[in-house]
């Protein structure tokens, strides 16, 4: 790993990944309960492999569903805290540090890219769970510069499908951006007796997690944006639409010659998708 320390190093080995055509892949992960932080399943199991099948990015930027701001906001301390933004899991869930460093001056960089907005620098964030449980399985030496990007709540769809586009030159520069959140994610639906029934999904839930992905592969971003429009059933699978706009960071970070993943494509509980998407 290549430390980096300032916006001219920076700068310095990002011109040296754009000269040798480096373009990194960017993710949409569903991350689901605080609990993946801490257990090793088969939604884990994959996002361990995700990180050794693709290259070790300089640094890794996160949109997550669990910092809602007014405006938007990146994370510009040296050290970003874990952020335990939960309740009632076991003591050990709540004891997980995810020590890894930021960077001020990639968070600069990140803002300078932006012109549709003002980028607020946040000092008073960090890792929230929609983070730290994602990344300290994918890089568990904590040794990368994790930063988070806020998602200002009174815009809709289009406005941050649009923003991502502003982000575009970031894979360029060797930076994984990942969008976290749940395709389909109903708390208040929760088949709670089916909790340990790997795949169970509501017959609605299931039907607009097929029309998602088939719309995902089809490079129907229109159709995304204007998910309301998608299925009768669509306020049961996004009630609110805060795990879904990560998606919207994701497809509008799409390449032209971007090939299409899907993974961990299984239901939870009912309510729940953990379908996930790699783009690149």
């Amino acid at each position: 790993m290549i430390a980096l320390s300032g916006l001219a190093a920076f700068n310095k080995f990002t011109d040296n990944l754009s000269e040798n055509g480096t373009l990194m892949p960017v993710l949409f992960i569903g991350h689901g309960s605080p609990m993946n932080g801490i257990e090793h399943n088969s939604f884990t199991q994959h996002w361990v492999k995700m990180a050794e099948t693709i290259p070790t990015p300089a640094a890794v930027l996160v949109v997550s569903a669990h910092w809602l701001s007014k405006g938007t906001k990146i994370t510009a301390m040296d050290f970003p805290e874990t952020i335990h933004d939960f309740g009632g899991f076991p003591p050990e869930l709540f004891a997980v540090q995810y020590p890894a460093p930021g960077s001020p001056a990639i968070a600069k960089e990140t803002a300078s890219l932006i012109h549709s907005t003002k980028v607020e620098m946040a000092h008073d964030w960090g890792l929230d769970h929609g983070t730290w449980t994602i990344i300290r399985h994918m890089y568990p030496k904590a040794n990368i510069p994790v930063l988070q990007l806020s998602i200002d709540y009174s815009k809709g769809p289009e406005y941050h499908y649009n923003l991502a586009k502003e982000l575009y030159e970031l894979r360029k520069k060797g930076i994984l951006i990942i969008g976290s959140g749940n395709m389909v994610h109903n708390l208040g639906m929760i088949a709670w007796d089916k909790l340990d029934k790997p795949g169970y999904g509501y017959d609605w839930a299931l039907d607009i997690n097929s029309k998602f992905k088939q719309l995902i592969y089809n490079g129907d971003h229109t159709s995304l944006i204007k998910y309301e429009t998608i299925s009768k059933d669509i306020r049961l699978a996004i009630p609110t639409p805060d795990h879904y706009y990560p998606l919207m960071y994701t497809l509008g970070l799409k390449g032209a010659k971007d090939e299409v993943e899907i993974f961990n494509d299984k239901a939870v509980a009912g309510s729940l998708t953990m379908t996930s998407v790699r783009l690149g």
